[in-house]
């Protein structure tokens, strides 16, 4: 009966079973956006970085010197093989003096050594592509191991932002009532605070590290989300479908989390691309007041606050080190989102 039923309006039971589930539809849908994939491959890579990263596979050596201070980005290659062979000298006297100089044995093995050493720092000089810094550390290095901190920060202070508006703005828009009048005081306390003196105030109760700083950004930066998803689901929590799902029985977690939540989720995620941007950006902030990361690390903000005084200088290249990785990541996960808000969006799904 299903199957005459459907082929009588043009439907199979292979496209029913197909077109079932919000999820998998915006899945196909992400699918086919070229540009969308491309950014989840690029934000992939980032995220295996940051992983290899965090597990010490590479850059766990970004403090060690690896060339002269300021280093640029070509270095002194070819000069620096020819010193290291200047410096080696020879092997030690054509002489035996071993009779008055009881280390002249040494003299040929402290010899070899040195030149092994500096042909070794030779080689390294030519592997600092971004330079040095005013220590000499390589720039690269510290621009690897600078996203691990400032991805993760930017990443989990806006899902913990995200999380909280979103929950607070699905209680507050759905239920309404005391609670609602409740939400909405603490709302406007949050609010009523300037946002940077808010940060500080958190900061100053955290103290520094790297979950501070999330904690800080997270409960910082939920009152824009709240807002926009509250709105959300006053207007959806009317409307015919889910009241069809409450009368044939529909608990209200499911109202709120199985029907409501994916028709506004396009909403939830351009908030959670722009806090992953502005939470980034932030932590820039607060590492160059000195209430960011602590001293012993280093991330994308610490960079471009050193990159200050060496611009001076006119040493470029540790800013635009941290300046590309930068804008590469925020770039790709600002253009992977709009994908996933496009195939989420309930007024392009009839498009189809």
């Amino acid at each position: 009966m299903s199957a005459v039923l459907g082929s009588a309006v043009g439907v199979t039971p292979r496209d029913a079973r197909r077109s079932s589930g919000v999820w998998l539809a915006a899945a196909r849908r992400f699918r086919r956006d070229h540009v969308g994939m491309g950014s989840l491959v690029i934000v992939a890579v980032f995220l295996l970085v940051v992983l290899a990263a965090s597990l010490g596979l590479i850059a766990r050596d970004w403090q060690v010197e690896r060339g002269v201070p300021d280093a640029p980005p070509t270095f002194i290659g070819a000069a620096a093989k020819s010193e290291a062979v200047a410096v080696a000298g020879p092997t030690g006297p054509n002489v035996d003096i071993s009779a008055i100089d009881p280390l002249a044995p040494r003299y040929k093995e402290w010899a070899e050594a040195a030149k092994k050493y500096q042909t070794t720092e030779a080689v390294r000089a030519l592997t600092l592509p971004f330079g040095g810094d005013r220590l000499g550390r390589d720039v690269l290095a510290k621009a690897v191991k600078g996203a691990q901190v400032s991805i993760f920060v930017g990443v989990s202070a806006a899902l913990l932002a995200t999380l909280i508006g979103t929950l607070l703005g699905a209680v507050a828009g759905f239920f309404g009532g005391k609670i609602g009048d409740l939400l909405e005081w603490v709302y406007n306390v949050f609010t009523a605070v300037p946002g940077i003196l808010l940060i500080f105030a958190f900061a100053a109760v955290f103290g520094r590290g790297i979950g501070s700083v999330v904690l800080i950004l997270g409960l910082a930066g939920w009152t824009g989300i709240y807002r926009l998803v509250r709105a959300e689901f006053i207007k959806h929590a009317v409307r015919d479908y889910v009241r069809s799902a409450e009368a044939i029985g529909a608990s209200t977690a499911s109202r709120m989390f199985r029907h409501i939540l994916p028709n506004v989720s396009h909403v939830v995620l351009v908030q959670l691309s722009i806090h992953v941007v502005g939470f980034i950006k932030s932590e820039v902030i607060l590492s160059y007041l000195g209430l960011g990361v602590g001293v012993d690390q280093v991330s994308w903000g610490t960079m471009l606050a050193e990159a200050q005084s060496e611009l001076i200088l006119g040493h470029w290249w540790q800013l635009v080190a941290a300046t590309l990785f930068m804008a590469i990541f925020v770039t790709a996960f600002s253009l992977m989102t709009d994908a996933l808000r496009d195939a989420l969006d309930p007024k392009l799904r009839g498009l189809e």
